[in-house]
């Protein structure tokens, strides 16, 4: 067993395994181990390592000294670890490879690596899968009190995901990013885009990648949970800045089938003096998967369509699938040129889709956007295809990519196989258009994804929920989720106002569960209606849904809905300033409420209330019949009623009236916001 100081980093080599240690960032570490020799190939998360990072590195002499590893974590002869310290975090490494990362500032253990059992096998684990990759393991300890928060976004209703197992795949509504914020002080990524899970158990944590070259994470110590992001951004990137136009309210359903259907909501929502920013073209708009193109016999005059869009200031969104059908015009260059997800095992085909024209599922193929020439050829058909008529939003649909079954270990990338670098795709594919819009001069655009991975800010996408469903539950866990992936650097993010699957636009009881949905999604980052609405049809190419307008629950409904798109509309200022905050700092507009209050113990325990940016607290109503809430307003400020006035002193549970057309809402320490009318 060896150190060695070598290129900045700090390095061990034994047992076969070499580990380094390096800075990263101000107050970071990024930690790679592999048997033989380190890689740089793999593709990961992080940013190239930033200029002129230099740590203070300490190595023991070893020099005469006989070690052995014991079995028990420590050599037989005790010996200082070797110390590379970097700003506010310092990574303790013992003579036998495991590591310990401390603050500086106060000495505190933040983290270390755990031994999974005292013989073997020790704190990382390579299980041999064949042809030079392994099942990975990194444990670490687990500590009493402990909470975890981030790691993307997921379903089950939980803030704090400490004890939870995480599976780390890409499935729609479940987004895959493995970043973790501890309420010990430090953030962690696991760089690696691997499929795998992560344990997060009271005996230990564990992350696994099922086949893999190289355990690779990052590490950053922080004072407050602000401090974490804002290295995580760095890290990792920032979001651009986010367009003006797009704090406004966006109109969606499954699907408008054509042009005049379409221009009929736009036109209707105008003479109503209702606002609106953006209205969407969903799938089924092409003459078939992979034809990136309007089908001229519903859309025959797009050009058209988009400039009287653009008179009425609404902006065309596009439905973009990186699905190909093999009756595409474009299918058999694509799988000539290579630029398909390639199968270890049969041909390149992935999932079975009932695509417009067809009788039959029809089996489609995935493109490769990990494939620098395939991210081009796509582009290059979107950009004569929609940009050249003056769309320039992109609706990334069906990124995960959506097959089924998955089966990663079939697929193989350009970037490498399905199981070493599969939670890349969505990231990528987010690329494709944001150099390609970056490259085309046009850049008043963007992408709205529904899945990303560690790094997809930094190509300008947002991120929806998926197809989620209908109810109150429902809408109760979409609050952890949009909190958790805007601790996970996704800034920018939405729901289906009203769920996707279903919702009977004439049932009493959905009207409810839509109208509080829709003052949640009043004050989300991005307020976007959308919806599969009953009655429906099949999915093939004649399906859509019932109505999904504003003016569809009721004259009831119509009312508060229109009164809330009002409020968005006067708060649009202060939401664009929460936007250039998440693109400069990294913080998210959806914050929950530690974030701002990290001294006030409660606030790390409120799973149902979050703020939108540092002065309006929000508080959903999630409960069928409910006109009343109990709402926690944090220590540390002074709040009063958005609505009445009413002062509230911090650190207290009140129980707020919450009428139907009332979403309580608390503005901190004397902010003035044009909520009421």
């Amino acid at each position: 067993m060896s150190f060695r100081e070598r290129d900045g980093g700090l390095e061990w080599s034994g047992h076969h395994e070499t580990l380094r240690v390096e800075a990263w960032g101000p107050d970071a570490v990024r930690v790679r181990a592999t048997l033989g020799e380190l890689r740089d190939d793999i593709p990961g998360a992080l940013l190239d390592r930033p200029a002129g990072d230099k740590a203070e590195i300490t190595v023991p002499d070893l020099r005469g000294l006989t070690v052995f590893s014991t079995g028990l974590g420590s050599p037989t002869d005790p010996v200082a670890p070797a110390r590379l310290v970097n700003g506010r975090i310092a990574a303790e490494l013992s003579v036998d490879g495991g590591l310990r990362f401390v603050n500086t500032e106060d000495g505190r253990e933040l983290l270390a690596e755990r031994r999974a059992h005292f013989w073997w096998p020790g704190t990382r684990v390579h299980t041999p899968t064949g042809n030079g990759y392994h099942r990975l393991e990194q444990n670490f300890a687990a500590y009493e009190g402990e909470r975890l928060y981030g790691l993307g976004q997921h379903q089950h209703g939980l803030l704090d995901q400490k004890g939870t197992v995480i599976d780390l795949v890409q499935r729609n509504t479940e987004v895959s990013i493995p970043f973790v914020l501890s309420s010990r002080g430090y953030g962690l990524l696991w760089n690696n885009p691997a499929v795998g899970r992560v344990e997060l158990g009271g005996t230990g944590t564990r992350w696994v990648a099922d086949s893999a070259r190289q355990i690779d994470y990052w590490i950053t110590a922080g004072d407050a949970p602000a401090d974490i992001l804002r290295s995580y951004a760095d890290a990792t990137g920032h979001a651009p800045e986010f367009p003006d136009w797009g704090t406004g309210f966006w109109q969606c359903k499954l699907r408008y089938r054509t042009q005049e259907e379409l221009l009929g909501v736009a036109r209707e929502h105008k003479r109503r003096g209702l606002p609106m920013s953006v209205i969407v073209s969903d799938f089924f708009h092409w003459p078939h998967l992979g034809d990136w193109k309007f089908d001229t016999d519903e859309w025959p005059d797009p050009a058209a369509m988009v400039a009287e869009l653009d008179e009425l200031g609404i902006k065309l969104m596009v439905s973009v699938w990186p699905s190909v059908n093999r009756l595409s015009e474009n299918h058999d260059e694509m799988e000539r040129r290579g630029l398909l997800v390639a199968n270890e095992f049969g041909t390149t085909a992935h999932a079975p889709f009932m695509d417009k024209g067809s009788r039959a599922k029809a089996m489609v193929s995935f493109y490769d956007p990990t494939n620098p020439e395939a991210r081009a050829f796509v582009w290059s058909k979107a950009q004569r295809n929609y940009q050249s008529l003056g769309v320039n939003l992109w609706w990334l649909d069906a990124c995960e990519p959506e097959m089924n079954p998955g089966h990663p270990a079939n697929l193989r990338y350009h970037a490498g196989p399905g199981l070493e670098v599969a939670n890349l795709y969505p990231r990528e594919n987010a690329r494709t258009f944001h150099e390609g819009m970056a490259a085309s001069g046009n850049t008043d655009g963007m992408s709205f994804s529904r899945s990303a991975w560690a790094g997809s800010q930094r190509y300008g996408t947002a991120v929806w929920s998926g197809d989620i469903g209908t109810d109150f539950a429902t809408l109760r866990s979409q609050i952890t989720a949009g909190l958790n992936i805007g601790l996970s650097g996704i800034p920018w993010w939405t729901t289906d106002i009203g769920g996707f699957h279903g919702g009977d636009p004439d049932d009493p009881a959905y009207r409810e569960v839509l109208v509080r949905w829709f003052q949640f999604g009043a004050f989300c980052p991005i307020f976007r209606l959308h919806g599969f609405r009953l009655p429906w049809l099949p999915l093939g190419g004649e399906m859509t849904g019932g109505p999904n307008e504003v003016w569809s629950y009721g004259d009831e409904a119509y009312a508060i809905l229109s009164r809330y798109l009002m409020v968005r509309e006067r708060i649009r200022p202060y939401v664009a300033e929460q936007m250039r905050v998440a693109s400069q700092e990294g913080l998210p507009p959806m914050r929950p409420l530690f974030l701002e209050f990290p001294e006030d113990e409660a606030s790390w325990t409120v799973t149902d209330q979050f703020l939108l940016g540092r002065d309006l607290l929000v508080a959903p109503v999630t409960e069928a019949g409910a006109t009343r809430r109990e709402v926690y307003v944090p220590a540390g400020a002074r709040w009063t009623c958005a609505w009445t006035g009413e002062p509230y002193e911090g650190g207290g549970t009140y129980t707020l009236d919450a009428p139907l057309d009332r979403i309580p809402l608390l503005l901190r320490d004397g902010a003035r916001l044009p909520i009421a009318e």
